[in-house]
């Protein structure tokens, strides 16, 4: 059974940073691809950031340039680094763990970008 347990969020001032952590359970971690979506208030979850099993990153046009994906698979734990964090970052982060087309997802942790 597959689990993902994020940790991490909290309440940072704009221009600050956080880094969440994944850790995952349950699967033979190195073969899968990672990400992280986010969801706001009122609005859908969204693409964050991606990483696959080879180490290839994507990211939403939103974070580019800060936010950085990583992943450590002897510690089966997936990353994001945020910096500059803006009060448009603030939602609910979800981690998600896909091999072919099955996908899980954490329970999410809660970022929160406010002065």
């Amino acid at each position: 059974q597959v689990q993902l347990m994020e940790s991490g969020g909290g309440l940072v001032q704009p221009g600050g940073s956080l880094k969440l952590s994944c850790a995952a359970s349950g699967i033979i971690f190195r073969i899968y691809d990672m990400g992280w979506y986010r969801q706001a208030p009122g609005k859908q979850r969204e693409f964050v950031a991606g990483i696959t099993d080879g180490g290839s990153t994507n990211y939403a046009e939103s974070v580019k340039g800060r936010f950085s994906i990583s992943r450590d698979n002897a510690k089966n734990t997936v990353y994001l680094q945020m910096i500059s964090l803006k009060p448009e970052d603030t939602a609910v982060y979800y981690c998600n763990a896909v091999l072919g087309r099955i996908g899980s997802w954490g329970q999410g942790t809660q970022v929160t970008v406010s002065s």
